[in-house]
């Protein structure tokens, strides 16, 4: 145990083995919340439009308004953790979150689409901040610890995707009280950060006096950086909100579905762990971002190939949309050379990419209702990867922010 803490333990010296490991276990905790709030939706969306009585648009919308609520929050994160420190500002969010979730839960469509944007926001000040915790925390091992967050986030929506509906069904939970677990994650997360409020003040930690100061809205890597972000969430959310209703016009059931959502989360563990450790140490990403596109590509085709092969396709999507996400909290880091840049650069990317990426669910829902069929949504979405592609590349040279 003392290796792995030793490997893992942020950096002073000051630093208590006590207080290094619940600051670990914090991180890993906060990343669990961050995916099994928005994922655990997918497998339910059937059942949710069918006892709401929307359409597949509005359906859509479920999945599409915590990335507006990234859009609308990641510019001002950075802004209040330099006035009230990270440490507090991630509790707060923690209190949001479970505020969101229950409310999500409570009433009718108005509640729940309510309860989303709040737990939006709340997710959205996490995502935007943990990189650069990350960065001020963990500065020579920023590929492993990044390799840890991205496990625990895409394991906790993994699992967050297979039990959805057995909860809903097999529990008698219901679609409201099989979203509303989650609460209890975010509750005891909460438990966990309160030691990081003692005797701590970060107000300074992402922006200090002698560092200079960089405009990343003129930055043309930084917006390479967040047409990137963009497209590979874009691509995550679709497929997570949309591919158990594809798999259901194949054939599969709805309980299949969801475990095959999950499985393809669960397949993109191993390579969002050694994405980041493999790309801290390599002098460019490039041949990175061109490996994460044949994976998009390969497993998309296959699904509008319409055979049965279509575990093996979600795996595909699920290791491609690991390694995409893997790279762009990466990069964030190593595009960037202090914790500040990295924030600002982690809230513009997180704020202009989710709001490009919001525009998936709902457009691929419309998309499906107009050519009433998935085969114009999944090729429309071989386009985008395309795109992906070509910022991927760009992004991936190896440059500085600034420089």
């Amino acid at each position: 145990m003392n290796s792995i803490y030793n490997k893992l333990a942020p950096k002073g010296g000051a630093t208590s083995t006590s207080t290094g490991w619940l600051l670990l276990i914090g991180v890993i905790l906060i990343a669990a919340n961050l995916r099994a709030p928005l994922t655990s939706v997918g497998p339910l969306i059937e059942t949710i439009r069918a006892d709401l009585s929307i359409s597949n648009t509005l359906a859509g919308l479920i999945t599409t308004i915590p990335l507006i609520a990234f859009a609308l929050l990641s510019p001002l994160v950075p802004k209040l953790a330099r006035r009230f420190g990270m440490s507090p500002v991630l509790f707060g969010a923690l209190v949001l979150l479970i505020i969101g979730i229950v409310i999500r839960s409570a009433w009718n469509i108005g509640s729940l689409l309510l309860g989303t944007f709040i737990l939006g926001l709340a997710i959205s000040i996490c995502n935007v901040l943990m990189p650069s915790l990350i960065k001020a925390k963990y500065p020579l091992k920023i590929g492993i610890m990044i390799g840890v967050y991205s496990v625990a986030m895409n394991l906790s929506g993994a699992i967050a995707s297979g039990i959805s509906v057995p909860f809903a069904n097999q529990m008698g939970l219901g679609w409201k009280g099989s979203l509303g677990i989650w609460g209890i994650l975010a509750f005891v997360t909460l438990l966990f950060w309160i030691p990081q409020l003692r005797g701590q003040q970060q107000k300074a930690k992402i922006m200090t006096s002698n560092e200079k100061q960089t405009n990343l809205w003129k930055s043309p890597l930084a917006w390479q950086v967040t047409v990137f972000m963009g497209l590979q969430s874009m691509i995550f959310y679709v497929v997570i909100a949309w591919l158990p209703d594809i798999l259901k016009t194949q054939g599969i059931s709805a309980d299949s579905s969801g475990w095959i959502l999950s499985l393809m989360q669960l397949a993109l563990l191993p390579i969002t762990f050694i994405m980041p450790i493999v790309a801290a140490r390599m002098k460019n990403q490039v041949s990175l971002m061109i490996v994460t596109w044949l994976f998009f590509f390969t497993g998309i085709v296959g699904l509008l190939s319409g055979n049965h092969l279509v575990l093996l396709w979600a795996i595909l999507i699920g290791i491609g949309a690991g390694c995409s996400f893997s790279l762009a909290m990466t990069l964030f880091g190593l595009r960037t050379s202090n914790a500040r840049d990295a924030a600002e650069l982690s809230g513009m990317s997180q704020s202009v990419g989710y709001l490009l990426a919001a525009l998936g669910p709902t457009l691929f829902g419309y998309l499906h209702d107009l050519s009433n069929g998935w085969n114009v949504p999944l090729i429309v979405l071989l386009v985008i990867t395309c795109f992906l592609l070509i910022s991927g590349i760009a992004s991936g040279r190896n440059r500085l922010i600034g420089e």
